[in-house]
């Protein structure tokens, strides 16, 4: 009995960071944004034929309005768009590699292949837009 319930406190403790958008590493429920780190991320931009990303850092505070606008496409998008985010302080190679300079940066991959860069904060259905015409997707 005691085993049943340290493995139900355990679940309903992942659920709970789940819940305060702490994202483990592997495979996000739909509609969610992954944490990438310098391990993960040519995993997830080989592995998702349309990736966005969004580069930034916590002292960022245009960052910090960037990101509910990348978790509310997340969910709109669930299904056909993967999105993942870098910090850059934590990940100074990815950025490096991929010229950031400013963020919030945000990459647009498709098939593996960086086509855009958005740079700045931009308002949700610009956003939207840009990523809709970037792959080549209907609104």
């Amino acid at each position: 009995m005691d085993d049943e319930l340290m493995r139900i406190r355990e679940k309903k403790l992942e659920e709970l960071k789940r819940g305060l958008g702490e994202r483990p590493a592997g495979e996000p429920p739909a509609g969610q944004v992954t944490v990438l780190d310098e391990r993960q991320f040519p995993v997830a931009v080989r592995d998702n034929p349309f990736l966005v990303v969004d580069m930034w850092a916590p002292w960022c505070g245009p960052c910090r309005m960037v990101a509910p606008v990348i978790q509310e496409l997340s969910a709109e998008f669930a299904g056909k768009i993967a999105f993942a985010k870098v910090n850059t302080d934590e990940n100074q190679k990815i950025a490096r590699s991929y010229g950031i300079t400013a963020i919030p940066t945000i990459l647009l991959f498709a098939r593996g292949k960086l086509l855009e860069k958005v740079i700045g904060a931009y308002p949700k259905d610009m956003l939207r837009d840009r990523i809709l015409r970037t792959f080549g997707l209907a609104g």
